[in-house]
């Protein structure tokens, strides 16, 4: 194989294997992120090239296959391949570790697997490969709507919208990126492969933040707010005006968020927008002394009036370089512009620079982790049509498989984690780990719970630290060990567990780690092949490494909030912590890559992983846009650039929607015949966005008409892509998803069942399995310590009198 065709120097992190990308923007995010990771990734296209190199931006404006930028984004470091007939295709199959298709290219990988069994194959589709809806037709937008995602974004007086650039594939490409590696993973030990069927629907119904699951325990059906969100009866914004554009401020009560409030409100009593009554306020306690009647919802209300006047007078780098030095939850809103030139990233060194057709050098996003190990590969430039077609013919590999002598239950059940993950996106990735077999012991105290087993919703009429779905879904499956770190004896207890653990995450600041002696050099001492996983919003390093924050903040500093919402309104972003939905899929792909290496080479590392560099992958295109055409991408309600219509319409009944978007002419001639619009049926695109106003009134008057269920039952049947915007109440009820269970009850000690989501994507072989719900403080506190670590009575013994254990 020709290396400078795939990667400017090799990496070795998954070097040996090869996977074939026959996907389209439908899931070539899968592929991108294995070629990042090392994998020779050879992609597969019809003779008329992949879909994206016709269709803008382009480079410069001009419209080229060579000169697409969407295509850039996601086909770097891949090598290209001209398909002329299944026969080609199963020789390609022979010499390929897995293969990744979204229905781009007919194939059978069934049929694939029968002939070489040693192939692991994944399928991406809208709903899955089973289920009553897996024939539906299906755009991003649709999904949008089938997740329940787009019932909470966008202004309540108006139709729910989606994130203005396409994302329902991405999360479920991200999805399956990480399913490959445990797949191959396992074939380590079995030598044989399987099939990986995942679901766009289920990927994006994570990114509701369990918002869904209000209607499984009777809570309150949530509804969509710009900016803000209701919390009972407290309207709490997080998007306000500033004098340059719009920051969010997260402000809040309670023992996590309080701290930060009080500082915030020190400030603008300093700057004279407060008196001392609010400045001076136990917001720590608040919300409860609003419970129990000592305190007034006014209170709070004055307090947002306070802080929306003082942020109007600053401007963003001002809120932000404030923000940094007192520690204060506030992020800048950013647009394209404004994320190429974050300090942040030039100086973690993030973007590489690619030479591109016309001689335009440009910075594209880069590697999604850093690693004390081997570097990832500074990725090729986008392979020309079919430029390897005859290398990769010519080429004779086989893989090297297992040794067929084991047969495990799960995929990782040969891996053991020691998980101090906290909040949403790191005990996300590691929940996937455990239900795929990984035994994971996480470390809580009681003085210091979990954020997560404070949030709604609640199992039960009562919140409480046990009854939190939030903390019962990504934690479920795993063991909880209560330690109070703050003793010699408890950090002791981790260096033993340190040496039983094949991987350690962690997502605090940095330093913290340190402050406790857990540093990486610290952790190699007494586990050196040790894969430590390091998560946090900006990185270990750079000026902005100890900003701390959620992922409602990483998404705003990355762009997704200017791109989201109406042009006349203010940012609606995506619902809350978005980044927090994105980076546990990316997380799982980073670490079964560092644990590749480690069972290849022997070697550990150290994974410094950056929620918003791997976050700006999902918005490559138009930061590329911005970085070549100069092109600042904006919110546009759910217009979109390549298809019209391309729309929610309202339906029958009150804050009833459909969904309807046309990809074809067969689609649009389709939905004119239904609504009435026969004599425009043969319009091309262009002439159909010139009368987008006249064709979106005559679809309102059709689905108006229409109960939403009856409205997209119609109009698939026409195999029109479209589907009712589902609320909770609906999703909870969706055929598809009860079809393939994504939501569980799981065993609960207290409750005796709670629920949780399922996992977004089907092992055939080895498939995984939720085994309990969140567990209850330091449920399993001596099944780690007698179990795993071997300690005899009187050692614990000791360890409850020096108050280890807490």
């Amino acid at each position: 194989m020709n290396a400078s065709s795939r990667s400017k120097g090799e990496s070795p992190v998954l070097s040996g294997y090869r996977v074939l990308d026959l996907t389209d923007d439908r899931g070539h995010l899968a592929g991108h992120l294995l070629a990042q990771l090392g994998a020779d990734v050879v992609l597969v296209e019809p003779p008329g090239g992949h879909r994206t190199r016709h269709r803008g931006p382009f480079i410069g404006d001009v419209a080229d296959p060579e000169r697409s930028l969407e295509f850039h984004s996601f086909n770097r470091g891949k090598r290209s391949v001209v398909l002329d007939g299944p026969n080609q295709l199963a020789q390609l199959a022979a010499g390929a570790d897995a293969v990744i298709s979204c229905g781009a290219i007919d194939v059978d990988l069934g049929q694939l697997r029968a002939a070489h069994p040693h192939l692991v194959t994944a399928s991406i589709s809208a709903f899955g490969e089973t289920g009553p809806k897996a024939g539906w037709a299906a755009t991003d937008l649709t999904i949008a709507a089938s997740s329940g995602t787009m019932s909470i974004t966008g202004d309540t007086d108006r139709p729910p919208v989606r994130i203005g650039v396409p994302q329902t594939w991405h999360n479920a490409a991200a999805d399956v990126a990480g399913a490959v590696l445990m797949a191959l993973h396992e074939r380590r030990r079995s030598g044989k492969g399987q099939h990986i069927d995942a679901s766009a629907q289920q990927s994006f119904a994570d990114c509701t933040q369990f918002q869904m699951m209000n209607a499984l325990v009777g809570g309150e059906i949530p509804n969509r707010l710009p900016g803000a969100i209701q919390l009972g009866d407290f309207l709490i914004p997080w998007v306000y005006e500033c004098a340059d554009g719009h920051v969010t401020v997260t402000f809040l009560f309670g023992p996590m968020i309080g701290p930060f409030t009080t500082r915030m409100m020190g400030w603008i009593h300093e700057e004279g927008f407060c008196g001392e009554e609010l400045s001076d306020k136990n917001w720590i306690d608040f919300g409860m002394d609003v419970f129990e009647g000592r305190e007034s919802i006014d209170t709070f209300n004055d307090a947002i009036h306070s802080l929306t006047a003082f942020v109007k007078t600053k401007t963003k780098d001002e809120l932000l370089e404030r923000g940094l030095a007192e520690n204060l939850l506030i992020a800048p809103i950013t647009t394209t512009a404004d994320v190429m030139a974050l300090p942040q990233l030039s100086e973690r060194d993030y973007w590489q620079p690619v030479d591109l057709p016309g001689g335009v050098n440009a910075r594209f996003p880069g590697s999604i982790t850093k690693t004390s190990g081997p570097a990832l590969p500074s990725l090729a430039p986008a392979p020309t049509l079919g430029a390897h077609t005859i290398e990769v013919r010519e080429d004779a590999r086989r893989p090297v498989v297992g040794t067929q002598d084991e047969s495990p239950e799960r995929p990782l059940d040969d891996v053991k984690i020691l998980d101090f993950m906290w909040a949403m996106a790191g005990p996300g990735t590691t929940r996937t780990m455990a239900d795929f077999g990984a035994t994971v012991v996480k470390i809580e105290s009681e003085s210091k719970p979990d954020v997560l087993r404070g949030v709604n919703p609640f199992i039960g009429e009562e919140g409480g630290q046990e009854n939190a779905l939030q903390f019962h879904s990504l934690n479920a499956g795993k063991m909880d060990l209560t330690l109070d770190l703050t003793t010699p004896e408890a950090r002791d207890v981790v260096f033993d567990l340190v040496k039983w653990c094949d991987v350690l995450t962690e997502s605090f600041s940095p330093k913290a780690m340190a402050n406790w002696g857990f540093a990486y050099e610290d952790l190699r001492k007494v586990n050196p092949d040790l894969v430590m996983f390091s998560s946090c919003l900006m990185g270990q390093t750079g000026p902005m490494r100890m900003y701390a924050g959620f992922g409602t903040m990483a998404a705003a500093i990355a762009g997704f909030y200017p791109i989201t919402g109406w042009p006349d309104r203010i940012p609606a972003g995506p619902f809350t912590a978005y980044t927090d939905y994105i980076s546990p899929r990316l997380s799982v792909a980073v670490i079964m890559a560092a644990l590749e290496h480690r069972d290849r080479t022997g070697e550990g590392q150290h994974l410094d992983f950056a929620q918003i560099e791997a976050a700006l992958h999902f918005l490559a295109p138009a930061l590329l846009d911005e970085e070549i055409n100069g092109r600042t991408a904006h919110r546009h309600g759910n217009a979109d650039p390549h298809l019209t219509p391309h729309g929610v319409y309202p339906s029958a009944g009150e804050d009833r929607w459909v969904a309807v978007a046309c990809e074809t002419d067969q689609e649009w001639a389709a939905l004119a015949a239904i609504v009435g619009l026969e004599e425009v049926a043969a319009l091309p695109v262009a002439e159909r966005r010139v009368r987008s106003h006249e064709i979106d009134a005559a679809i309102s008057a059709w689905t108006s008409d229409h109960d939403p269920h009856q409205a997209q039952d119609i109009l698939q049947a026409a195999n029109v892509p479209s589907h009712m915007v589902n609320n909770a109440a609906d999703v909870v009820v969706d055929p598809q998803m009860k079809a393939r269970d994504h939501y569980l009850s799981v065993p609960h000690p207290i409750h005796g069942n709670t629920w949780v989501e399922n996992h977004n994507f089907v092992m055939s072989r080895t498939p995984g399995r939720v085994d309990w719900g969140g567990p209850m403080f330091g449920q399993h506190n001596m099944e780690v310590l007698e179990g795993i670590l071997g300690y005899d009575g009187d050692r614990i013994a000791e360890l409850v009198i020096a108050g280890a254990i807490s």
